[in-house]
């Protein structure tokens, strides 16, 4: 087993420029990150929606996309989360087209992945049995959607599902991947959002052939939201020992952290990875 190469999400560290964050990343042994437009000289970032990325050019994209690669900091995906089962027809459209308008870049500038979640109504989010039919088929029928334009740029679309989602268990998600049917179609895993549904076996069992990258999160069994990696009820030496045993390599990226506290969670997670390896 190698030692697992840990990366940190951009959205991180918002106070900094991207050319000031590749060169914290490279000084900390980062070694990949999801890119996010959400910096101090970037402000696009729209979770669950979108914003007016009119004056965001090529060019400018993939000056930001050098920054990082000058610093030895791997691209692994797009980061854009975005609502992809939004209830009305015009307003989704205009955030697959927002979607679309990533994965141009991601394509140019040869970033495999493009991430998304599933999407939610606001003050409304979880499975609502009145429903929960549609809201998947809308989902499945956009994700579909955004496969067949992601060929067109040579990415795929990686998504990360959720307990408190439509898609909120690993049985789940392969469901839905069986049901899309393309090849373009991957998950980002955060175990974090599968906890509760969820074991670390359950995880790999239904998903390890199917994951474009992970977040390194936590959660505990019963809260909303996540918390730090080690933070939460997880158990990282086995779920990191199933890494390695079946998905040796594949980009393993923290979440929540921020310029304080990543090279402390950082080091937590080499420490369960030592024990993984152990075992």
């Amino acid at each position: 087993m190698e030692k697992l190469k840990i990366g940190v999400v951009s959205r991180s560290f918002g106070n900094l420029t991207h050319a000031e964050t590749a060169v914290l990343m490279r000084e900390k042994s980062v070694t990949s990150t999801e890119l996010c437009l959400h910096s101090a000289d970037t402000h696009y970032f729209a979770y669950n929606g979108r914003s007016d990325i009119s004056d965001m050019t090529d060019k400018r994209f993939a000056e930001i996309a050098a920054l990082y690669r000058a610093e030895g900091v791997e691209l692994t995906s797009v980061g854009v989360f975005t609502n992809c089962m939004h209830p009305d027809k015009n307003e989704s459209d205009k955030n697959m087209d927002f979607f679309e308008r990533h994965m141009q870049w991601a394509g140019q500038n040869g970033i495999p992945y493009v991430a998304t979640e599933c999407g939610f109504t606001g003050g409304q989010r979880g499975v609502n049995a009145d429903r929960y039919e549609t809201d998947f088929a809308r989902l499945a029928d956009n994700l579909a959607d955004l496969c067949r334009r992601a060929e067109k740029y040579n990415v795929g679309v990686a998504l990360e599902c959720c307990v408190l989602d439509v898609v909120p268990s690993a049985k789940r998600a392969a469901g839905l991947k069986k049901q899309i049917g393309s090849d373009r179609f991957k998950f980002l895993l955060d175990p974090a959002n599968f906890i509760a549904n969820s074991s670390e076996i359950d995880m790999f069992d239904y998903l390890a052939g199917d994951i474009a990258y992970f977040h390194g999160k936590d959660r505990k069994l019963n809260d909303a939201y996540g918390r730090l990696l080690g933070d939460g009820d997880i158990d990282w030496p086995l779920f990191l020992r199933l890494y390695h045993e079946r998905c040796e390599g594949i980009p393993f990226i923290l979440e929540y952290v921020n310029q304080d506290n990543f090279k402390e969670i950082m080091d937590r997670t080499w420490e369960y990875d030592e024990a993984a390896r152990r075992a």
